[in-house]
């Protein structure tokens, strides 16, 4: 079993930074990808970045690209989503999700792959 509980998120203006952490409870987390998914009002779920259980890979969604880096520290049990120069359709609220599931780049991408999920955290971006 994993706990997921991320925080940092806040309102900020446009071209600023924040930094999101995803904490984790559970001795198996270590063997777990992560992604980061965001929902905004009214939209459907988007994935943001995910990163596999060593490190090793990452990915990222079109939008973020370039602007959002993801990272993790296994002896911390916590994922960082590093947010640089966010826009205001950065505002939504964002989810970390734990899974276990094969290293295949796909699998990252789409929200049934991951069986944990936390509360989400909400990230405001001014204009």
């Amino acid at each position: 079993q994993v706990q997921l509980v991320e925080s940092g998120g806040g309102l900020v203006q446009a071209g600023g930074s924040l930094r999101l952490a995803c904490a984790a409870s559970g001795r198996t987390f270590r063997s777990h990808a992560v992604g980061w998914f965001r929902q905004a009002p009214g939209k459907e779920r988007e994935f943001v970045a995910g990163i596999s259980w060593s490190g090793g890979s990452t990915y990222y969604g079109d939008s973020v690209k370039d602007r959002f880096t993801i990272s993790r520290d296994n002896a911390k049990k916590t994922v960082y989503l590093q947010m640089n120069s966010l826009k205001p359709e950065d505002t939504a609220v964002y989810y970390c999700a734990a899974g276990n599931f094969p290293n295949y780049s796909g699998n990252y991408y789409t929200g049934p792959s991951y069986q944990y999920w936390g509360q989400g955290t909400q990230v405001i971006v001014s204009s």
